[in-house]
This record gives C-alpha cells, structure tokens and sequence, in this order.
C-alpha cells in the first residue's frame, strides 16, 4: 500500500484555498491513514497569510470537530508551521508551546536585512531579484548567509518537530546565479544546517509542493545524500494549499527517496512518530 499521509497543508484560516473540511475529505477520499493540518501561525505584524491570533481557537475547535466527525476514518492532528523571526518570535516562545499542538513545523521565510528591514524569502523569482538589488546591493551572497543564519538559530531554539521546506531560498537564489548554489561556500551552509539538525535530533520534511509546477522538492534531491550522511528521519509532506493537491508529488518523492537508498519515512500513529519502511509503499521502479 502507499504511504497515505501528510502532515504539512494549509486551509482557509491561513493562505490556503478552501476550508478545513475540504482537505479532510480529499485526503479520506483518497484513503488516506492520518492527515495534520499546519497553518501558518500568528505573527506579531498583520500578515494575509497567516491565522490571525484571535481565530486561533476557532481553529483548533474546527480540527476538534473534525476529528470526531471522520473518527474511524482517518486520524487527525493539529498543528502549526511557525516562523522563525527572530529571539522574541519563533517555534519554542511559552504561547505556542503552550498551545494543545500535536506536533509543530519550523520554518524559515522572513529575514532582516543588515539594516533591519523584513523581507519575504518565499516569493516569486522577480520580487526576489527586486530583493536582491534594492535590500542587498546585488549581493546575493550576503541574502543566503542571512537566510542559512536565521535557520541555524531557528535550530538552536528547536521547539518543533521537523524542519519545514530546507532550503526553498535555493529555487530563487538560482534564478539569480545558477551556480552558486553548486559551489563549496553554498554546500558549506547547507552541510553545517544539516549536521545542527542531526545533532538536535530533528527530523526533516521532504517538501513536494513545488513537484508539479517546477520539478523540485525541498530539500533538493541533490541535497538528500546529506541527509544520509547525518541519518536524518524524514516525513514526506504535500504542503497543499487546494486541497485536490494534498498527494500531490510525494509518491514521486517516495520512488526517488527508496531508489536512493532511503529505507523509513516518519508517519504518526496514535499520536507518536514511528518509522516506517518505505519497502512496499507501492513505489515502483
């Protein structure tokens, strides 16, 4: 049987395209065993697409409801993606660890500029090259190093389960220079974030959502052999924002992970993260 899970979409109460619901039913429709729900969390500064904090309990009594509903059908979980900000404003802070999560996403799309401006690393190609000139003087080597120091410290202050999307900036970044991200400065970064990750004990998520419309995952496949090295657990996520996208491209990432050498991949059951065997998952070669 395929690997049926994913614990890393998107809905209606943040930047995702449909209610909650929704995605519950394609994902049960689809014979899913277990399905999390992570909205992007509150931030400190108005943001579209992020769950404002005030509907925060709204949410978690949507997925509650939810859970009773399809029970016997799918296992539900409740979480978060948290942003990484900065020391006041990220995944370990006393008011989303005191939230009754099932588990929490770390990620990284803002960073400050040297003169202390937020900008948005998660973006279209042609805002970043806008980025790039206009907040870093064309110094595309200066964006990464903030962007790779950000998710260090992120690491350091842990407080999340796994990693979300490693290394997405690297789309981007080769859009503006299609080499740096091959050379030794860049490997550099991406070899030191992962050995903090292995050191912390953290597990990391194969991102499939940029699979169909740019024939990527994050972290990149060239990327994966790192995370051997480190024998790093991973969790195979959709990171679906419609919900007929919640499967989308993770048999792929499933075929590619086993045809590397992969064995597990981490799915919940009953609440704890377990290894499965990525041997007959229903990838074919």
């Amino acid at each position: 049987m395929p690997n049926l899970t994913n614990y890393h979409s998107h809905c209606s109460f943040c930047d995702g395209k449909a209610p909650l619901e929704a995605f519950v039913e394609s994902a049960v429709g689809l014979g899913f065993t277990s399905y999390g729900v992570s909205s992007h969390a509150p931030l400190p500064f108005p943001a579209k697409w992020a769950l404002e904090q005030e509907r925060v309990g709204d949410y978690l009594a949507e997925i509650e409801r939810l859970k009773k509903k399809f029970c016997g059908q799918i296992e539900l979980y409740a979480a978060m993606e948290i942003d990484y900000l900065n020391e006041e404003q990220h995944p370990a802070i006393d008011y989303f660890q005191q939230l009754p999560l099932d588990y929490r996403i770390g990620s990284v799309h803002i960073v400050y500029t040297p003169e202390g401006k937020m900008i948005d690393t998660d973006t279209n190609a042609e805002n970043f090259k806008q980025i790039l000139e206009q907040d870093f003087r064309g110094d595309l080597k200066q964006l990464v190093a903030i962007y790779f120091e950000s998710s260090m410290r992120m690491l350091e202050y842990g407080g999340f389960d796994f990693v979300g999307h490693a290394n997405k900036i690297s789309y981007n970044v080769e859009q503006c220079d299609p080499f740096l991200t091959q050379g030794e400065w860049y490997k550099k970064k991406l070899t030191d974030f992962f050995a903090l990750v292995a050191e912390k004990e953290l597990r990391v998520e194969i991102n499939t959502k940029a699979y169909l419309s740019k024939g990527c995952f994050f972290p990149r496949i060239e990327n994966w052999e790192i995370l051997k090295k480190f024998n790093i657990p991973i969790v195979v996520n959709s990171d679906a924002h419609r919900p007929e996208l919640v499967n989308a491209g993770r048999m792929e990432a499933l075929e590619a992970l086993q045809e590397m050498g992969f064995r597990t991949v981490g799915e919940l059951h009953a609440g704890k993260w377990v290894e499965m065997p990525l041997e007959g998952m229903g990838c074919n070669f």
